[in-house]
């Protein structure tokens, strides 16, 4: 079993930044890849970003390239998500998601957290 707990959530100004944090323990952090996802009101969860162990490979969803940026720390056993030029359309709860495989679907996860709150002002 693996445990995630997000924090860094809350509500910013569009232009803002929000840096997220996933601390997660139980097995063993580094043989996992750590993704990113977020759900809006009324829509599918949806890839943000995704980072492998030991951090070699990355990618972004389009709509986020550019202004977030995923990270980890292995020593710390933490994944973040730097977000940047914050928009209204980020607005959304971010989940982090652990799973053996390299993916940007949200099925072949089998950690999340519970989430956190971005929400976004025009």
């Amino acid at each position: 079993q693996v445990q995630l707990v997000e924090s860094g959530g809350g509500l910013v100004q569009a232009g803002g930044s929000l840096r997220l944090s996933c601390a997660a323990s139980g097995r063993t952090f580094s043989i996992y890849s750590m993704g990113w996802f977020r759900q809006a009101p009324g829509k599918e969860r949806e890839f943000v970003a995704v980072i492998s162990w030991p951090g070699r490979r990355i990618t972004y969803t389009d709509s986020v390239k550019g202004r977030f940026t995923i990270s980890r720390d292995n020593t710390k056993n933490t994944v973040y998500l730097q977000m940047n030029s914050l928009k209204p359309e980020d607005t959304a709860v971010y989940y982090c998601a652990a799973d053996r495989s390299y993916s940007t679907a949200s099925q072949d996860y089998d950690y999340w957290g519970q989430g956190t709150q971005v929400t976004v002002s025009s």
